[in-house]
């Protein structure tokens, strides 16, 4: 294709509003153009990479035995009112009311509609497995946007939903797409780490992320240095921490007058103690019962480890009547002394239960109580108390006796093993051999196909601009005259060009009448991965200058050789990235 034709809007500027590198390259590249908050328009540049991720994608899921479909983004709110998850996604979920009145969401997701099909279409174990995908937009009312396509509002999605009869059967299943998705990072070129995963809303028993190692990442891969052991933060485990020996004769609990300091901060300014002392007493909100959650002052909670801890159950922080109906003190003060007959569950970390003595709040407005003993002064067993792992893992924490290391990532895929958590509320149901009805065991599967290529520009990029992984890149190359006023080189460009179309590379002509800095400069930002230079001084010597993107120097090809050597040079970058 000719530059001239098409709409690539480079710019000079950073934009004031893009926070990280793939964001703020991806709009001076002219790839993506943004609309409101957290939706954006991608032009032709960027479209065609897209198009190339989403057909790596298809491949690979059409090479594991998954079969594209299609469902509605405009979805029921009765099928999510069915799972629950309506509760679940809260203020995330986009939600319609329609003329009739009737409730509608714009699909996060789509495990309840493809579940719905299931139980009207499947009711025999000869059925079974099927695996059924599709690629498409999703929506999310982020709180807030940012990052550009990293945390948007509207993003496109690859969503598959696996059904089988047994557990043997959902485990080939998990493990076909696990696979899969190790071909589609290798494919499109993007370095990446697979970590154990917490399953979050989606529920079940089990999952893996897919994470690429970078520092701009809002995750958080927490591994061991042997590599016997990785996770993203929420999933992370550690082993307990050795129970501190009482420092002699503890005197009985006391409650101490600290007014107006709620926080662990100001606590251990007013009492001349540390975080490390404190026990932290968090009240939640499980669908209308009270849970108390008890961490170290200097712990954070972990709500997904919680959630775990609480078979599933959704949970929020409850809010300040609630506190101060269930606590008997206002926000700031609540402490688990007498708590457990108050609350549906109490929930005890590890740290916590192995503390020998620890100051809390008093239940007390303006009070709290010193000389705490866990086991002495609170329960730490009973048919209502629960002592687990549910704070986030933190430096200096081990795994199996090794040290715990931690570096960012960015999210780009995730398996889960749903087990019958919606099949069961749905009625997905099959017949096995002897006429018997069981639940199928369902499994999901995502890819964010716009995290894709956001991490891909965040990961390999200079101080000129992207550096494609030439999967997919817009264009494998760009052939560039100098000089655009001279018809000798004008006429040499145009032949490598259009042999190079006949060689069958995405090939793009930069016949802009431009000083040749200009569209060096344009070449390097939009990050194609081979330039061909063609000037005066090619014609008359008989050579043309070759250049890969990721390379600080060029090299002098003959002029007759020079689409050889492109090709060369792609089927090089092409085999790095072959499955």
């Amino acid at each position: 294709m000719r530059y001239s034709q098409l709409l690539i809007p480079t710019v000079k500027e950073v934009p004031a509003e893009a926070e990280i590198t793939s964001h703020k390259l991806m709009i001076r590249a002219g790839l993506i153009r943004k609309v409101a908050s957290g939706t954006y328009t991608y032009l032709p540049l960027g479209w065609r990479t897209l198009k190339k991720i989403i057909q790596i994608v298809r491949e690979e899921m059409d090479r594991a035995g998954a079969q594209e479909s299609i469902v509605p983004c405009l979805q029921p709110l009765e099928l999510w009112q069915q799972t629950g998850r309506d509760q679940d996604y809260g203020e995330t979920m986009f939600r319609i009311i329609d003329r009739h009145g009737r409730g509608n969401v714009l699909g996060p997701t789509a495990e309840e509609v493809f579940t719905f099909h299931a139980a009207a279409e499947i009711n025999s174990y000869k059925q079974l497995p099927v695996n059924l995908y599709q690629i498409t937009p999703k929506f999310r009312d982020e709180f807030r946007p940012r990052f550009g396509v990293l945390r948007s509002r509207e993003f496109i999605m690859k969503d598959a939903y696996s059904f089988d009869a047994d557990a043997e059967s959902l485990h080939r299943s998990y493990m076909a797409m696990y696979d899969a998705y190790c071909r589609v990072f290798k494919r499109c070129g993007v370095e990446y780490v697979i970590v154990e995963a917490e399953t979050g809303e989606m529920g079940g028993s089990g999952s893996h992320q897919f994470t690429i190692p970078c520092e701009s990442g809002e995750d958080t891969i927490v591994y061991t240095a042997d590599g016997s052991y990785a996770a993203n933060l929420e999933k992370a485990a550690v082993d307990p921490l050795p129970k501190e020996p009482a420092p002699g004769a503890i005197p009985p609990a006391e409650d101490v007058f600290t007014p107006n300091v709620g926080t662990i901060e100001a606590v251990c300014g007013f009492l001349k103690t540390q975080s490390r002392e404190m026990i932290k007493t968090l009240i939640f909100d499980a669908r209308g019962e009270a849970v108390a959650a008890l961490v170290r002052g200097d712990h954070e909670l972990n709500p997904e480890k919680l959630t775990q801890a609480l078979g599933g159950a959704h949970i929020e922080l409850a809010s300040p009547e609630v506190i101060e109906r269930v606590t008997g003190a206002k926000v700031g003060f609540a402490g688990p002394v007498g708590l457990a007959s108050r609350v549906s569950k109490l929930v005890i970390d590890h740290a916590v239960a192995g503390m020998a003595v620890g100051v809390t709040g008093a239940n007390k407005t303006d009070y709290h109580t010193r000389n705490v003993v866990p086991g002495r002064d609170f329960l730490l067993e009973g048919d209502n108390v629960i002592v687990d792992d549910i704070r986030l893992a933190q430096p200096g924490d081990t795994r199996n006796g090794v040290p715990l290391l931690f570096k960012r990532g960015i999210e780009v895929g995730q398996v889960f093993k749903l087990g019958t958590k919606y099949s069961k509320k749905l009625g997905a149901n099959f017949k096995d051999e002897s006429g018997e009805l069981h639940p199928c065991l369902m499994g999901c599967y995502g890819i964010g196909i716009n995290r894709i290529m956001a991490s891909a520009v965040e990961l390999y990029n200079d101080e000129n601009g992207i550096i494609w992984p030439i999967t997919i890149a817009p264009f494998e190359a760009i052939v560039t005259p100098v000089n655009q006023d001279d018809p000798d080189v004008v006429r040499v460009a145009q032949e490598i060009y259009q042999k190079l179309q006949e060689a069958g590379v995405e090939v793009l002509l930069d016949d802009r009448d431009l000083r040749g800095g200009i569209k060096f400069k344009d070449a390097d930002l939009i990050g194609i991965p081979i330039r061909v230079t063609v000037g005066k001084k090619s014609v008359v010597e008989g050579n043309v200058e070759v250049k890969r993107r990721a390379d600080a120097q060029s090299q002098k090809v003959p002029i007759d050789q020079a689409p050889g050597k492109v090709v060369e040079l792609i089927d090089r970058l092409k085999e790095r990235v072959r499955v």
